[in-house]
């Protein structure tokens, strides 16, 4: 099966639960709506793809969305592991609420909090919502969102002299 082949067995299989698929760069992207998410996932891995290998997100604060990307493959597939599909959602910047795909896949449960955490994105029905990396104070500030500022005196508060 070719790349194209892939893509076009995609968009067949997902018919109207996508908004668009598209063959780009060595990978099929698949984008959807946020009520619709889940059965896309769903379908995806009853076409093989048995995992996620990371889950991404963009600020676009001049849309007024976020997009969450999700980056799924196969181990079990030998054809389709080869391939990679992007399956994107796009949220809304002031209320990023999307369900958790864990259910789906489980290899998403630390990357989604991980997007939770820096984007501020709330998966509903995640098994443990809470930062991975950062202190929750730090957490709370959405710190990959565009329109954060990192003030000089934030950073080096508590710092002593010799190490700024």
């Amino acid at each position: 099966m070719s790349l194209p082949e892939l893509g076009e067995e995609i968009r067949v299989r997902l018919g109207v639960l996508a908004r668009e698929v598209k063959v780009a760069k060595g990978f099929v992207e698949v984008v959807t709506g946020r009520e619709t998410l889940r059965e896309v996932a769903k379908t995806l891995k009853e076409m093989g793809f048995d995992h996620v290998k990371s889950v991404t997100a963009v600020d676009y604060p001049k849309e007024g969305k976020i997009r969450v990307t999700y980056h799924a493959s196969s181990f079990l597939n030998e054809e389709l592991s080869r391939f990679m599909v992007g399956l994107s959602v796009d949220l809304p910047r002031d209320k990023p609420v999307v369900e958790t795909l864990y259910p789906i896949w489980n290899s998403v449960e630390f990357m989604e909090r991980e997007v939770y955490e820096f984007f501020g994105v709330i998966f509903e029905g995640h098994p443990d919502l809470r930062p991975l990396l950062l202190a929750p104070d730090l957490a709370e500030k959405k710190v990959m969102r565009k329109d954060f500022v990192v003030r000089e005196e934030s950073i080096y508060e508590g710092v002593p002299h010799e190490y700024k």
